[in-house]
């Protein structure tokens, strides 16, 4: 006989029952809500996220190398081909002083001979008459052997001309040299701002960086403060499109900066795409700033450019002197000494010693027109010289005051991101508040994204100038540091 429940009894077993479905119905609940806040993050979320990461990861896995160490591997010689090749001009010209100079050494020959000769002796000159009866002369003899070995030497007493187109070559062999040094500063002058722009592209991918982060808090924040009721959609929507708007920034300084680094390769000979790190960030801008006095004074010694181009005037005028010595006489010694014979059995020692002169009388005008020509291309060449010395002032001027405006500029950039800064921070507290719309912060947030930009153009721009300035006066150097 089952026993009956009583009324006042309670039921434990619907208890727990009841409390299993609440369970399973908060797990429920919160799969639903889990995937709806990732689908949530996914759509607010830029497309570029990952593939930046990755991208800074593949770009950041290099060693890092500084300016200095990048204009080193530029000037090495697996480095800049530009580099390589004026190295190699100068060694061409090295070349011809030294062809130049050999006129005016010693010319050393040595012979050896051995022949079966011929000979007709009408053919010579020499004619027999015998007054025999019945005798013939030889008309040909032969044949009979010729043996001879002999050692000579030729050398220049007096060549003025000679001299002079040698002091022509090795003026040339100097402006050579310093053409390789200038191409050398050209170089560096072009890895340190390929450099700069890396660091700039760098700094403006950081910044485009932090711009999207700023954005995604305030549409965190829009969003919130519509869901408790206290926000609009209105807000929301315009922090949507602020946060759309700095993804698409990203996705362009990224590109930028892919592309200095291929750039920066390229100048230091880097195999193109490896992985490299520069300097975090540019160095701010220095108090004292250089005399134009002292600049140009040091430029116009210093400058490898037109230290070049007056080695060219200068051999331009030895050329010319050159040319006009040729109608002095040549004056020259030369000696010879070996053995001759039949064979070398009974070769006897011969020789030969004497003095030469050679005086020039009439060649149909082609020494006049040579003298012509020398005397216009000195002319040229010093018509170059003063106007490169011009150029010179020019570029150091320019230089200079480029210096001065933008070291202001810099200054200037800072003060008005730092109060761009404050403005942000002040929208976003009466947001927050709720005693304003996003508008004022999306406003103020633009305007942290242009002056942080406008600081880092600027801090570019000063770093252009200071390597502009340095290779003017030609100190790169001093550029470097």
């Amino acid at each position: 006989m089952r026993k009956q429940r009583g009324d006042g009894e309670f039921p434990f077993w619907r208890v727990f029952a009841l409390g299993q479905w609440l369970i399973l119905l908060a797990l429920l609940l919160f799969i639903v809500f889990t995937l709806r806040g990732q689908d949530r993050q996914l759509a607010t979320s830029p497309l570029v996220d990952t593939p930046s990461r990755s991208s800074d990861a593949g770009q950041s896995g290099g060693s890092a190398i500084s300016l200095a160490q990048a204009i080193q591997q530029a000037l090495s010689p697996t480095g800049n081909a530009r580099v390589a090749i004026a190295r190699e001009m100068a060694l061409q010209a090295k070349a011809r002083g030294q062809q130049a100079r050999a006129e005016l050494l010693p010319h050393l020959d040595g012979a050896v001979s051995q022949s079966s000769q011929t000979r007709n002796l009408q053919a010579l000159g020499i004619e027999l008459s015998i007054p025999l009866p019945g005798f013939q002369p030889p008309r040909f003899v032969g044949p009979f052997n010729v043996f001879d070995a002999r050692v000579s030497v030729t050398q220049q007493i007096f060549s003025m001309s000679s001299v002079r187109r040698y002091r022509a070559a090795r003026e040339g062999w100097t402006a050579a040299q310093a053409e390789e040094q200038h191409a050398r500063d050209s170089v560096a002058t072009l890895v340190a701002k390929a450099y700069l722009a890396v660091q700039r592209a760098e700094a403006q991918a950081q910044a485009a960086s932090a711009t999207l982060t700023l954005a995604r808090e305030l549409e965190d924040l829009a969003r919130k403060q519509r869901e408790v009721g206290t926000g609009i959609a209105l807000d929301l929507t315009r922090a949507q499109v602020q946060r759309s708007q700095a993804e698409q920034a990203l996705l362009q300084r990224e590109t930028e900066r892919s592309a200095a680094r291929l750039q920066l390769q390229r100048l230091m000979g880097m195999p193109l795409g490896e992985g490299m790190v520069v300097d975090a960030e540019m160095p701010p801008p220095l108090d004292d700033l250089p005399a134009l006095d002292d600049a140009l004074a040091t430029a116009l010694r210093e400058r490898e450019d037109l230290r070049a181009q007056q080695a060219r005037q200068e051999g331009a005028r030895q050329l010319q002197s050159a040319v006009r010595w040729e109608r002095s006489p040549m004056v020259a010694a030369f000696g010879d000494y070996g053995a001759s014979g039949n064979t070398p059995a009974n070769a006897l020692a011969t020789r030969a010693v004497g003095l030469t002169a050679r005086l020039p009388l009439f060649d149909g005008g082609r020494r006049e027109a040579r003298r012509s020509e020398a005397a216009a291309k000195q002319r040229e060449e010093e018509l170059r010289t003063r106007d490169l010395r011009q150029q010179v002032e020019l570029d150091l001027r320019l230089a200079l005051e480029s210096l001065q405006s933008t070291r202001s500029q810099v200054l200037v950039a800072l003060d008005a991101f730092q109060q761009s800064e404050l403005e942000l921070t002040q929208a976003r507290r009466r947001f927050q508040a709720g005693v304003s719309n996003n508008l004022e912060v999306t406003r103020a947030q633009t305007t942290v994204e242009q002056s942080r930009v406008a600081r880092i153009d600027a801090l570019f721009r000063y770093h252009i100038a200071r390597i502009e300035f340095a290779f003017a006066s030609g100190r790169m150097d001093e550029g470097m540091q």
